[in-house]
């Protein structure tokens, strides 16, 4: 590749010289512009430059920077020069030469400075760029970086059609991308999950011979990560030893970060510690080593594993950073110890290091969680104080906060706050304030929003039309819902688990059980349910008063993968209190216990009620001690409405 390359430039060098020839034999004034330009640059007499700017042509600006491809500094300084210049646009051809310039020269930043103007704000194609680029590799002694580069532009503003006809144009042109280039464009469809067509790219560059290095096998194991696969991610670090690529840090960091994905600690915790040995003690493990590992443990809430690893992090000397303590800020309140977040958050403050709007946005999440507005409000103030500004996740917490504890009022406003700031980027937000919109019952409300959104160019989606189908279905109102449901085709989206699910409880608050169960059939055809669907529908027919369908249901949930859960059990112990079938109800309650199911304040409440019509106040009681002794939180309100009475009568009668 790189022989076909050279000989491409040494006929090209015989065409520049016989170029040089031409205009040395048909000497002419600008010449002459041209050689007291670039006399004067070299001086850098930039006002004697300034008189001769009306000679300036397109093809002039191209042959002084062709000319000072030498020093490609004082070429990029004329270049903005001349473009800062009124009345003079850049043409493409004088573009192009800058950036084989400036390729030569290494100043890369510049490059896809260069281009990405070229491509955003003056709407040139990559094709476009790519033609005149090569047009012009006759004058300079260009590189494949040059190439490489303009895929790097086309990924960096995210045009993935664009970087790849950039790859398969150079091929057709004789030309070939780097390597590099091809690391960049997989790295890029990574960043973007796209994962078919990475691995399709990825046996282009197989069936191209290129040689990879080690950011290629990276890339492959990152690929393999992402997909679980991480035996085959590690049969890939030990095919780059026997072919000579020497794993890095980050080889390591994927193998160990993909492990902590799958849950599988221990191993990601052998890698760190074999990592020395497995590299011949070139590599150790850094920060993001670390930070893996204690992501890992976070995430499976064992947080003292993680401070140990933290402390063994310190003990080598390597020092913590924001993120480590970004994990474990987010970690700590996971297992129910809030206060030890905020310890974590001035210890990390203690080191320098300041919080930022990521562990605010952990922190203030977990108050609102805990309905502690006047805490969140104070954290809000003080995170506005040090200047860390509130982004667009900080605001969806706060709607998600305040409508949470009633004050919808206030959600109101702060999303208004978000249109004039121009935060609400998505759908998020909106679909927070319509789902509390929709379980306050102001639909109108909801629909507005809905408007709002299309107006500001946003189009609601599964997320949005599904919250508006349940809000619907649970108010018994059909046919609005499944009008809904028609818009969702519109979308050409296929409605998920959760629409589903939402429709098959509207049918069965109304009574229409053919219906949800022609519904059930078609889930099960598509092999489309869970718990919740078969929960449903016991509740459609326990509500119907049907004994034989009640009982056959439960009998298949309990053969389905044992989808049988405490919902299930709550179901059927409602449907035996109803009917009076109160020694039932309680051996079913005392199966669950025995199945590792706790009851909870729903069981309490339906057993206490059923036993308190159909028993004696003496079995209620005992029921209730029963329950406690089981790790049961009574209900206040039955507590306070049933069992007490029944206390104070019984101490009463004991006294007397």
């Amino acid at each position: 590749m790189r022989s076909c390359f050279n000989a491409y430039k040494r006929s090209c060098n015989l065409m520049r010289e016989f170029h040089v020839g031409k205009h040395f034999s048909n000497f002419n004034s600008e010449d002459v512009v041209l050689k007291t330009v670039c006399a004067q640059l070299r001086q850098r007499k930039w006002k004697h430059v300034e008189h001769i700017l009306p000679n300036l042509s397109s093809s002039l600006v191209s042959r002084v920077i062709c000319e000072l491809q030498n020093s490609p500094k004082l070429a990029w300084e004329f270049y903005k020069w001349v473009a800062g210049k009124e009345n003079y646009v850049h043409s493409l051809a004088s573009s192009c030469s800058m950036i084989h310039v400036l390729v030569r020269g290494k100043r890369f930043n510049d490059v896809l400075l260069l281009m990405n103007d070229l491509m955003c704000a003056k709407g040139m194609s990559p094709s476009q760029i790519l033609q005149a680029l090569i047009s012009n590799c006759e004058i300079y002694d260009s590189s494949p970086a040059v190439f490489d580069a303009l895929v790097r532009a086309c990924t960096m503003i995210g045009d993935t059609k664009g970087a790849h006809e950039i790859i398969q144009q150079c091929k057709q042109a004789g030309f070939m991308v780097t390597i590099h280039g091809w690391n960049n464009f997989l790295s890029h469809l990574l960043k973007q999950n796209n994962i078919v067509d990475f691995w399709k790219s990825y046996k282009e560059v197989v069936s191209n011979g290129y040689l990879e290095n080690v950011y290629s096998c990276n890339l492959v194991i990152h690929a393999l990560c992402k997909e679980y696969k991480l035996l085959e991610a590690v049969s890939v670090f030990y095919r780059m030893l026997k072919r000579g690529i020497w794993p890095n840090v980050v080889t390591f960091n994927m193998i160990i970060d993909g492990a902590c994905r799958m849950h599988d600690m221990e191993s990601a915790l052998k890698l760190v510690r074999k990592m020395g040995i497995m590299s011949r003690e070139c590599v150790q493990p850094d920060s993001v080593t670390f930070n893996c590992i204690i992501n890992g443990f976070c995430k499976t809430g064992r947080m003292a594993a993680a401070e140990e690893v933290f402390n063994e992090m310190i003990t080598l000397g390597i020092e913590p950073n924001v993120r480590t303590y970004a994990t474990l800020i987010d970690g700590s309140p996971r297992v129910g110890s809030l206060d030890e977040a905020f310890r974590l958050c001035n210890e990390m403050v203690t080191r320098r290091l300041m919080p930022n709007s990521v562990i605010y946005n952990s922190l203030l999440c977990w108050l609102y969680k805990e309905g502690d507005l006047k805490s969140a409000s104070l954290l809000l103030s003080d995170m506005i104080e040090k200047r860390i500004c509130p982004d667009s996740f900080t605001y969806s917490i706060l709607l998600e906060g305040l409508c949470s504890s009633g004050h919808m009022n206030e959600a109101i406003k702060i999303h208004k706050l978000m249109l004039e700031k121009n935060l609400a980027e998505d759908n998020f937000c909106y679909n927070v304030l319509i789902k509390y919109l929709c379980r306050s019952k102001q639909n109108l409300g909801a629909w507005q929003l809905v408007g709002s959104m299309f107006v500001r160019g946003l189009v609601p989606d599964i997320v949005t039309y599904g919250t508006l189908i349940d809000a619907y279905c649970k108010e018994g109102n059909i046919r609005l819902a499944i009008e809904v449901y028609d818009n969702i085709a519109k979308l050409e989206k296929h409605p998920n688990l959760v629409i589903y699910n939402s429709v098959l409880s509207g049918f069965c608050n109304v009574a229409l059980i053919d219906a949800a169960e022609s519904l059930v059939d078609s889930l099960e055809r598509m092999g489309l349910f869970d718990s919740i669907t078969y929960n449903t529908l016991l509740h459609g027919y326990s509500m119907s008063g049907n004994a034989d369908m009640v009982f056959n249901l439960a009998s298949k949930i309990g053969g389905v993968n044992s989808m049988v859960n405490i919902v299930t059990c709550n179901i059927l112990i409602s449907f035996l209190c109803k009917f009076g079938c109160m020694s039932h109800a309680k051996e079913l309650m005392k199966v669950m216990c025995t199945r590792g199911m706790s009851p909870d304040s729903i069981t309490y409440t339906t057993l206490i009620n059923g036993v308190h019509k159909n028993c004696s106040p003496q079995e209620v009681i005992e029921l209730h001690d029963y329950m406690v002794l089981n790790g049961v939180i009574p209900d206040a309100c039955t507590f306070e409405v049933v069992v007490k009475p029944l206390l104070q009568e019984l101490d009463k009668n004991a006294g007397s």
